[in-house]
C-alpha cells in the first residue's frame, strides 16, 4: 500500500516535472522567435535608412552638378 502510493506520488512528480520542461522549452522558444523577429525588424530599419542616407547623397550630387 504505501509502495504503491510513492510509487504513484513519483509519477506525479515526474509528470510534472515533463510538463514543467515542456513549458520552459515552449517560453524559450517563444522568446527566441520574438527576439528573431526584433532583430530582424531592426536590420531592415537600419537598411531602410542607409538607402535613404544614399539617396540624400545621390541628391546632394546632382545639386552640385548641376550648380557647375
Amino acid at each position: 500500500m504505501i509502495r504503491e502510493r510513492r510509487q504513484i506520488e513519483r509519477q506525479r512528480e515526474r509528470q510534472r516535472d515533463r510538463q514543467r520542461d515542456r513549458q520552459k522549452k515552449t517560453e524559450r522558444e517563444t522568446r527566441d522567435r520574438d527576439r528573431d523577429k526584433t532583430e530582424r525588424r531592426e536590420r531592415e530599419r537600419e537598411r531602410e535608412r542607409e538607402r535613404e542616407r544614399e539617396r540624400e547623397r545621390e541628391r546632394e550630387r546632382e545639386r552640385e552638378r548641376e550648380s557647375i
